[in-house]
């Protein structure tokens, strides 16, 4: 008789096999030259038995029908079948005597009924393990999910603890993901130009390959990053601690959701072009430059545009004015600051109470979300889409909570912060103005305001909070002097 040698594992990695395909393979071929058998060929594969579709088995008994071979020779059943089809084509084969014998080293096999019957008990014990692994492993699934712990090999800037069982997080990588979120944030930088810089940072993935741009923007879309995570397209709060906010999360997101538009390169870089809309047509300013002088116009793009010229220097001129008007002296400022330490103290009362209003809340939510998984499991008259729809809503809320507790617990959510920094702002305004520099006085404007718009030659904006009253030139009104 003529046998074929079959080897297969499956695609697990190599220390978790029972044998590997050249350990089995060398065995076998002992096994053969000390029983004589006439080996055709030696045919391997690597895949998963639990279910029908091997290529190299199918070709094996297509062989074997052709009449190239007699018989197979394998390490156990549990090599040749897993599940019930094939189990069910070896005994069919040999039932019409097509395959004639079958031969293991640790198993005893005769074509009679009775070895049949064994053969068949074996492949059902062979299907019974991996049924009961798969139910082990989701049993496993379940119970990491309910702890908020994921299931799974754990994203770039995590590591999976093989004590605790939990995902730590990665000391060298996470900082890096934190930069990386942060800068595309800002919107200054397209998903190949991060994919250079995260490259020249030395990320690299878990297998050591440079990250390309599909592998860093599906990083920027990871909820993993701030405290959530999907598994088997459902929702979960994650046990981890998380690298980025959920704040900064959205921000990136709002930046991806924006892309797309390339920027035009200019021939000149003018300092304030883009900077302001047209109070007349709401179209952009631009700028020109005419017998050597720098102008601002509008681009007339939506419609002819009444808005006359404006020269640089009267620009500036303008906004100079402004600066002038929210600064205050050196004493001034430290007069305030040292004001400001002394009302720190008295607030942190209030912070306690602050800290525990937003526990109550989350109290709320968390109450909200086992109502909601009582009436979904119950059957009560809500779908699988609205239950998955409405668990996000609360998660993200909670999400929303549980990063205003940690910003509270990082800096004391301290509310005089904001006046602080107009203060120090203020107090930097002098030295803008003396230096005159044009990319200074742009990013000191954007601090201070928004929607700066240039209607009849006149420069017009929306302070933000804590400056209306500075530019209009009443010094911190409500200011209490000690």
């Amino acid at each position: 008789m003529k046998y074929f040698i079959y080897t297969r594992k499956s695609t697990e990695s190599e220390e978790r096999q029972v044998m590997s395909l050249e350990s089995q393979l060398n065995e076998l071929k002992e096994f053969a030259v000390k029983e004589k058998l006439e080996i055709v060929a030696s045919l391997s594969e690597a895949q998963t038995a639990k279910e029908p579709g091997r290529k190299v088995f199918a070709e094996m008994l297509d062989r074997i029908c052709a009449g190239e071979a007699d018989g197979v020779l394998a390490w156990h059943p549990d090599r040749l079948a897993r599940n019930s089809i094939d189990g069910g084509k070896i005994i069919y084969l040999l039932d019409t005597g097509k395959i004639k014998d079958l031969k293991f080293p640790t198993f005893w096999f005769d074509s009679t009924p009775q070895g049949k019957f064994m053969l068949n008990i074996a492949f059902g014990q062979s299907k019974y393990y991996v049924d009961n692994l798969s139910e082990n492993i989701k049993r496993g699934h379940r119970q990491k999910l309910r702890k908020g712990i994921w299931p799974g090999f754990a994203p770039l800037g995590y590591l999976n603890n093989s004590k605790t069982r939990a995902i730590d997080v990665d000391g060298e990588r996470a900082p890096i993901i934190r930069k990386a979120f942060e800068l595309y944030a800002t919107g200054e930088y397209t998903l190949k130009a991060l994919a250079r810089i995260l490259d020249q940072a030395g990320l690299r993935s878990h297998k050591d390959n440079i990250l390309v741009v599909a592998c860093v923007q599906r990083l920027l879309k990871n909820p993993f990053y701030y405290g959530i995570f999907r598994f088997n397209g459902e929702l979960y709060e994650g046990s981890h601690e998380p690298i980025i906010s959920k704040k900064l999360f959205d921000s990136a997101q709002q930046v991806m959701a924006n892309r797309g538009k390339k920027k035009r390169k200019r021939k000149h870089d003018f300092a304030f072009s883009g900077f302001m809309k047209c109070g007349k047509c709401g179209c952009l300013i631009t700028a020109e430059t005419q017998k050597g002088y720098v102008y601002y116009r509008c681009t007339k793009k939506k419609q002819t545009c009444g808005e006359k010229y404006l020269r640089e220097e009267l620009l500036i001129e303008q906004m100079k004015s402004i600066i002038q008007k929210v600064s205050i002296p050196d004493n001034w400022a430290k007069n305030m600051l040292d004001e400001l330490d002394c009302e720190k103290e008295s607030i942190q009362n209030e912070g306690i109470s602050f800290v525990q209003n937003l526990k109550s809340q989350k109290a709320e939510i968390e109450q909200k979300m086992d109502r909601l998984l009582d009436v979904y499991l119950e059957g009560r008259g809500i779908s699988s889409d609205e239950y998955q729809t409405k668990k996000v809503k609360l998660l993200n809320e909670k999400a929303d909570l549980e990063q205003e507790i940690r910003d509270f617990g990082q800096n004391g959510n301290n509310r005089l912060e904001p006046i602080r920094e107009v203060i120090l702002l203020s107090s930097q305004a002098k030295t803008i103005l003396s230096q005159g520099d044009k990319a200074q006085i742009r990013a000191f404007l954007k601090n201070i305001g928004s929607n700066f718009i240039l209607n009849s030659k006149r420069l017009d904006f929306s302070a933000h909070n804590g400056w209306q009253a500075r530019i209009a030139g009443n010094p911190f009104p409500n200011w209490r002097w000690g």
